[in-house]
């Protein structure tokens, strides 16, 4: 739906694909038109980049955008789109193949004098490698997946007698969830943040930072809360990050827009992660600060077309926040909550904007992502969006299916982050689900004591009698 509503705002016509699990989405008869890729696990139809293909070229398709997930951080896809004369709204093949891969995204960088991470650019097998590469570093270290995200093929080891288990462990899970077991050994940053930043890229040399977004707010290495602009970052730094991630851009003539992460530790050091080589899901924060239509700026650039703003021109106007919204139960350990949404009403208002795929009575699929849907705010300074982003959780109705805003409005009231000083150990630290289950309580027993309070009140109003007696009918004759 976020990409359809830009196309349709500049006049493009659109084909959207779906699952046959997908069929009643909304987002299928907003577009143009609609092709039905296969049944609903993904590998028999959102990963069929063949049928993806076959379907743009029967159409008359001249453009792909990939999204957010499935194919579209995939090399060989876009390969395939720009071998069949389609135009793929991102990356090049070479770029997305590059940075796709943790340690050639290292190797490329490291040239241009990007902060890395102590440790390896190297895949490690050999457990006696692995022991002296991390008393080198140092204690404790963290194991991680050259192909990897989302958390997977990542292991933190405490001491040297930890290694060997965990290094099975994380080459097991990288083979099994990306088909490749190489990991590498860098130093484990303690109270880390994560603090990305937004470039955009044209094919005539220009290449722009639009400021960070924070990520830290995390579970299981993914992200729920994200805002712009950071609350710790100052001009400097800012400025800094900025030009080190414009840096990375350039190391693999990036197009397009993309996203380059960093972590932060406690002196505000920062240091290169990796890039995420399509646009990001809380791209809106970014779009709130900047006034820019990421999705539009995309598709222009695909066309070949050069960009219309200068570094110097970008300013940072207000502060935005973004909640993902999702079908999981903050009380279970954030599993997946599946089911019908039986009351589906987001909150509605000036500076709130809620991009979701779902409508009311719909079914939310075990087959996908859970996500339902993205909240973001703008306020004119962080304490005005953490306040109206309170506000947009308790207008939003969600019956049918557990989700996180319970959990987004611990995270807007918590003093740690109210005043900036998290980091992404905030829901180890600072949660557990008692708190949310003690915030029910209370809303329970003060919801009782006003409804009493006016019961009562209307019991002392006088009443007219609903039958008038037959002495009174007498009197009155």
């Amino acid at each position: 739906m976020r990409v359809l509503r830009s196309a349709r705002k500049m006049g493009i016509q659109t084909v959207a694909v779906y699952s046959e699990a997908d069929r009643p989405m909304p987002y299928v008869r907003f577009a143009d038109e609609a092709v039905c890729l296969g049944p609903a696990p993904s590998k028999d139809s959102y990963l069929r980049a063949d049928k993806i293909v076959e379907a743009a070229k029967l159409l008359g398709v001249d453009g792909i955008h990939p999204g957010y997930g499935f194919l579209s951080e995939n090399a060989a896809f876009a390969q395939l789109v720009q071998d069949n004369g389609i135009t793929f709204i991102g990356p090049t093949p070479a770029a997305i193949e590059v940075m796709g891969s943790k340690l050639a995204a290292k190797d490329a960088v490291k040239q241009f004098n990007v902060p890395m991470v102590p440790g390896v650019d190297h895949a490690i097998r050999d457990l006696e490698e692995a022991k002296a590469v991390a008393r080198e570093v140092g204690y404790p270290v963290l194991i991680k997946a050259s192909a990897g995200g989302g958390g997977k093929g990542m292991r933190v080891v405490e001491q040297e007698s930890e290694l060997q288990e965990q290094m099975e462990r994380a080459i097991s899970e990288a083979t099994s969830s990306f088909g490749d077991g190489s990991v590498f050994i860098e130093k484990f940053v303690t109270s880390p943040r994560h603090i990305e930043i937004q470039v955009l890229a044209d094919a005539h040399g220009n290449v722009l930072y639009l400021f960070e977004r924070e990520c830290s707010i995390q579970r299981r290495h993914q992200k729920v809360v994200e805002e712009a602009p950071s609350a710790i970052l100052t001009p400097e730094i800012r400025k800094a990050m900025g030009e080190a991630a414009v840096m990375v851009a350039k190391s693999c003539n990036y197009l397009g827009a993309g996203t380059v992460e960093f972590l932060m530790d406690e002196q505000l050091n920062f240091y290169f992660l990796e890039m995420n080589t399509r646009l990001q899901v809380e791209h809106p924060v970014t779009e709130f600060i900047t006034g820019l239509d990421l999705v539009e700026q995309q598709i222009r650039i695909a066309r070949g077309e050069p960009l219309t703003i200068r570094q110097e021109d970008l300013r940072i106007n207000g502060h935005s926040i973004e909640l993902r919204v999702t079908a999981e139960d903050p009380l279970d350990n954030f599993l997946p909550n599946v089911g019908k949404l039986e009351r589906y009403r987001p909150p509605v208002g000036e500076y709130i904007r809620v991009d979701d795929g779902y409508e009311e009575r719909q079914e939310v699929p075990i087959y996908y992502d859970p996500l339902l849907a993205k909240l973001i705010v703008w306020g004119v300074n962080r304490d005005a969006a953490i306040q109206r982003m309170i506000e947009a959780i308790n207008n939003y109705e969600v019956k049918g299916v557990k989700t996180t805003l319970p959990f987004g409005r611990f995270v807007m009231e918590h003093e740690a982050f109210i005043s900036g000083h998290f980091d992404t150990n905030f829901v180890k630290q600072h949660f557990t689900p008692e708190t949310i289950r003690e915030k029910e309580r209370e809303e329970a027993v003060l919801s009782a004591a006003l409804a009493l309070q006016l019961h009562q009140a209307n019991e002392r109003q006088l009443k007219v009698a609903d039958v008038i007696p037959s002495s009174l009918w007498k009197t009155m004759r």
